[in-house]
């Protein structure tokens, strides 16, 4: 691998909470600043293609994350994505040949302590650096095919589909 590609789209890995009543806003992509800190020594180019909770990714967006990927000479591709419709946007990427992808996010954002944005990163870089090509999820200590996985929003964590 020469180069990790990172797009980044949203997502609660990203939000910055301004108070209680849970009003936030998308802020700044934090993966680079995560990377650097825990002493990444792969070269990685981090682009924001969009600030947005997953909730809020519509088709014309999952497209636009299409097309970005599609540019880019790089093969392998890490993206951070929101976890409520991470799935649903996996199956879009999953039209993309001979590149290896890993969507990642987290349940809290990076920003609070104890986390799982570190964690899931780091299952991501190592997954995307071993994986042949396709598209997977890093959640929760696992690799995850799209097609076999959900969010299970009660218990706040991936698992298999039925």
């Amino acid at each position: 691998m020469n180069s990790l590609l990172i797009l980044t789209t949203g997502g609660t890995i990203d939000k910055i909470y301004f108070d209680d009543k849970s009003d936030y806003q998308v802020g700044e992509p934090q993966i680079g600043r995560i990377l650097k800190e825990l002493g990444v020594v792969i070269p990685f180019t981090v682009v924001s293609v969009m600030r947005k909770d997953s909730l809020h990714i519509d088709a014309a967006d999952r497209a636009a994350l299409k097309a970005a990927i599609e540019a880019r000479d790089e093969n392998h591709v890490l993206i951070t994505h929101g976890t409520d419709t991470m799935v649903e946007t996996a199956k879009v990427l999953a039209e993309i040949p001979g590149k290896t992808m890993v969507l990642t996010g987290a349940l809290n954002p990076a920003s609070f302590r104890g986390s799982d944005a570190e964690f899931n990163i780091g299952t991501a870089v190592g997954a995307v650096q071993c994986l042949p090509p396709g598209v997977y999820i890093a959640m929760n200590g696992r690799i995850w095919d799209p097609a076999k996985v959900k969010k299970n929003v009660s218990a706040n964590r991936f698992e298999a589909a039925d």
